[in-house]
């Protein structure tokens, strides 16, 4: 932990935010609203240091729902060609590669509604082998039932990733192949099994400050907060129905981490896909409003990353260290 005098008190653990307490930090002068997010960073965290996660798309395409910023699902016309799931070797290798590049945790995606029987045995046996490697483990595999998620369990799995994606009432715009408490239910299947929680959102899909606003009022006023709370910008694919939707400004983007932070203290903000689309100085206001984790690597499941090289420049430059456990 890593305190200064910039916060004399803890800020408090909240899980029962209104909803117009939440807008009202969005509408929060920039510079107000960034200041009291590093203060409640700083109360918390060292401010200087980054969790670096690697993500490896291990079953791509062929996903029968209707996500609508999913280059993986089968309704759309993507340039993404479909694969099997790879083999327990090959992935294997990968972790091995994202660990010598300084990543702690490996997380791993499977397009899928949920995971199949046959499968699901070989993804177990995945989990089993990264966890051998000293590497935390994650998996985003669509809905879980309460006897998936606890084999995952037992296989080894640290984290599960199933974001929400937006709001309640802005969902339907986005998915219509399953609902938010189908989401719901998830989360809560993957928390009886007590497998920690990585859950988020992506912003820039053409929902307004409200909808951005009751994500987070979910988020947070779940029973216990996700240990890890990615926050997305919309990556616009080709062939998606989001590809011509308008590009989020930056400082919109900003303000989603801050209050994130302000809202869920003690997790893990993670600034996740859209980053290959920032510049550093965006990047290092995003670390500045409390962001402290992101995925390492050139390749997020079927979308373009900053280089793990790039990375490191940054860093440099910044005076930024990574996290080497969690």
């Amino acid at each position: 932990m890593f305190k200064d005098n910039l916060l004399k008190e803890q800020p408090v653990i909240r899980h029962d935010w209104l909803l117009e307490e939440v807008s009202e930090l969005f509408q929060q002068p920039f510079f107000d609203l960034i200041f009291k997010a590093q203060c409640t960073h700083r109360a918390h965290f060292n401010p200087n240091q980054v969790q670096l996660s690697t993500l490896l798309n291990i079953k791509t395409g062929a996903c029968s729902e209707d996500c609508a910023y999913c280059s993986q699902s089968v309704r759309f016309k993507t340039k993404i060609e479909s694969e099997p799931l790879m083999e327990v070797e090959k992935v294997v290798s990968a972790a091995k590669k994202a660990k010598a590049n300084g990543a702690t945790r490996f997380c791993m995606g499977a397009a899928w509604r949920s995971p199949k029987p046959k499968e699901f045995e070989n993804v177990l046996e995945i989990i089993k082998a990264v966890k051998a490697l000293g590497l935390e483990t994650c998996m985003t595999l669509g809905m879980l039932n309460a006897e998936q998620a606890m084999l995952l369990k037992t296989a080894g799995l640290d984290y599960y990733n199933h974001n929400l994606d937006t709001s309640e009432s802005y969902y339907e715009n986005i998915v219509s192949t399953h609902s938010y408490q189908d989401r719901l239910e998830t989360l809560a299947n993957v928390r009886t099994a007590n497998i920690k929680v990585c859950c988020g959102g992506i912003m820039g899909m053409g929902e307004s400050l409200v909808d951005r606003a009751a994500l987070l009022q979910t988020l947070a006023n779940l029973p216990v907060h996700p240990e890890s709370v990615p926050i997305n910008q919309l990556v616009r694919v080709k062939g998606t129905p989001l590809a011509e939707v308008r590009k989020l400004d930056p400082f919109e983007m900003v303000r989603c981490i801050a209050v994130a932070r302000i809202m869920m203290p003690t997790s893990m903000i993670r600034l996740s896909a859209g980053r290959a689309e920032m510049n550093d100085e965006l990047q290092a206001l995003c670390f500045l409003a409390g962001a402290n984790s992101m995925f390492y690597g050139e390749k997020l499941l079927t979308t373009g990353n900053a280089t793990t090289e790039h990375d490191r420049q940054l860093f440099n430059r910044l005076g930024i260290s990574s996290i080497q456990s969690t």
